[in-house]
């Protein structure tokens, strides 16, 4: 089984930068993609961001385009998301997710996910 285990979330001002991280458990995750979704205080899960281990593909949400980065370490089996430029609007819990089909990823429905870790951006 992969677990998904996410770091790095904490308090930032408006404008300020976070790194948050997702570490799988397993190497064999190489062959899947890899996500994040994030959720604000009383509203669904938003897709974020996804990345493959095994190629250059990367896919965000329009509202992050600039602002957010994921990438990833193979080596480490662990994706990254550095949030840049953060606005109040964007505190929410950010939780990792993972699978081998895209559509299923963006969706939501991912077969693996962590427990998420929370994001919070105020002055």
């Amino acid at each position: 089984q992969v677990e998904l285990k996410e770091s790095g979330g904490g308090l930032v001002q408006p404008g300020g930068s976070l790194r948050l991280s997702c570490a799988a458990s397993s190497r064999t995750f190489s062959n899947y993609y890899m996500g994040w979704f994030s959720q604000a205080p009383g509203k669904e899960r938003e897709f974020v961001a996804a990345v493959t281990w095994t190629d250059a593909t990367i896919i965000y949400r329009d509202s992050v385009k600039g602002r957010f980065t994921i990438s990833r370490d193979n080596a480490k089996n662990t994706v990254y998301l550095q949030l840049d430029n953060l606005k109040p609007e964007d505190t929410a819990v950010y939780y990792c997710t993972g699978d081998g089909d895209l559509y299923r990823l963006r969706q939501g429905i991912g077969h693996y996910w962590g427990q998420g870790t929370q994001v919070t951006v105020s002055s």
